[in-house]
């Protein structure tokens, strides 16, 4: 798969990124660069390999999961403009 100008500038506005006309070529030929990058990662032989979240091997620290209030209401309600009775307290907006 090729990106041309006409491509890279749709992808450009879909993606809400304002490119200048005359770095649409170069645009479309990192869009390209990338696709080609891809390519290559299609072509790699990874039968029997186990998926990695890190180069080093490690285990994530787990800890018990108990629902909690957080403990912190008081510190979360400091910054509200208005709490009433523990709570957020906002205008009514449906009659």
């Amino acid at each position: 798969m090729s990106i041309d100008k006409e491509t890279a500038a749709k992808v450009a506005k879909l993606a809400r990124i304002r490119v200048d006309d005359d770095r649409l070529e170069a645009l479309a030929g990192e869009f390209n660069a990338v696709l080609g990058f891809i390519e290559q990662l299609g072509e790699v032989d990874v039968e029997g390999v186990e998926p990695m979240v890190s180069v080093t091997p490690m285990r994530l620290k787990r800890r018990e999961d108990v629902v909690t209030d957080g403990g912190m209401q008081k510190k979360v309600l400091s910054n509200a403009p208005d709490a009433r009775e523990g709570f957020f307290a906002v205008p009514k907006v449906v009659e």
